[in-house]
């Protein structure tokens, strides 16, 4: 997909908000777009997601496409379900497929309960989960969030960054904004900051060292208390990709012992993160053991790092 010389303004003589917005995004890549209120992020978003036409430039080569708005129109005379299964049909869903997805998507999100109310009737949380639903549905190659994390509860938020690694690592490319520092931090490939609607290209922190640890530490269920947990010793892991294994559910540790890569991951999960692990080009395992220690010990202690 790319962004050629992209600008966008309101009308003729009105200011630019985005202008001579020219970059190239590759499949598989998470882009954080930073800035201060009024810097032209959700109108970039917009345009990037097709939802606003660039008043100068053009956008070309874009995947099938899901956008979380920054305000969802709750007001829509549609129960949630009815309003989902009309968007998967837009997305090109049919038969079977659209209820089967929807609830699946209802579910995913803990919205079931809700599923059948009027969508005016639903607190700001409640739709910002139907919202997330139908960006979702159809498994977008693009996905483009405009602070799709806000009003949601501690569980909508973890499911929501689950969904997003998994775009990231099926080939799909993520455009978000967020306001929280630390969301995705180890998993970030490109940030992106609005500056007089202008995009600059921020360099990525040290993803291998202080924002993984940030993640893996932030997150309690991680330590695993006395649950059973996996070694797993893996070949041909770039090292671009350890923030992005760090940040699977479930996985405790891990750690470069060249050229091996071992990780920790609980026992309970380890199949998912290795059916994850197998899809990208030249992983393979090596060995697979049951870890001696049922408690972390002090080297194994939820980290990145060698």
């Amino acid at each position: 997909m790319r962004l050629e010389a992209v600008g966008k303004r309101y009308g003729l003589r009105a200011p630019w908000i985005v202008r001579d917005v020219s970059r190239e995004i590759a499949a598989g890549q998470l882009i954080k777009v930073e800035g201060p209120n009024g810097s032209g992020k959700s109108t970039l978003l917009r345009v990037a997601a097709g939802v606003s036409t660039p008043s100068a430039g053009r956008v070309t080569g874009r995947p099938k496409t899901g956008y979380v708005p920054e305000r969802f129109p709750g007001g829509l005379a549609f129960s949630a379900r009815e309003y989902l299964h009309h968007m998967g049909r837009i997305h090109g869903l049919s038969g079977p497929a659209v209820s089967a997805t929807v609830d699946e998507c209802l579910d995913r999100l803990g919205a079931t309960e809700y599923a059948g109310s009027p969508l005016r009737t639903l607190s700001k949380g409640m739709c910002q989960k139907v919202a997330i639903a139908q960006a979702l549905l159809a498994g977008p190659g693009l996905l483009v969030l405009d602070e799709a994390w806000t009003g949601l509860d501690q569980a909508a938020r973890g499911t929501l960054d689950a969904a997003v690694r998994e775009r990231v690592a099926q080939g799909g490319t993520v455009l978000f904004v967020d306001h929280d520092p630390a969301r995705l931090a180890g998993v970030v490939n490109q940030r992106w900051k609005m500056a007089d609607g202008r995009v600059q290209v921020l360099p990525i922190d040290d993803l291998l060292g202080r924002q993984g640890d940030q993640r893996l530490a932030g997150v309690p269920a991680t330590s695993g208390g006395d649950a059973p947990r996996i070694v797993v010793e893996l070949l041909g892991i770039e090292a671009a990709l350890m923030p992005r294994l760090a940040q699977m559910d479930g996985v405790l540790h891990v750690s470069a012992q060249t050229p091996r890569l071992q990780v920790t991951v609980l026992a309970a999960q380890s199949d998912d993160v290795l059916r994850h692990v197998l899809t990208w080009d030249g992983v393979h395992v090596v060995a697979v053991r049951q870890s001696h220690s049922s408690a972390p010990s002090q080297a194994e202690e939820p980290r990145v790092g060698p």
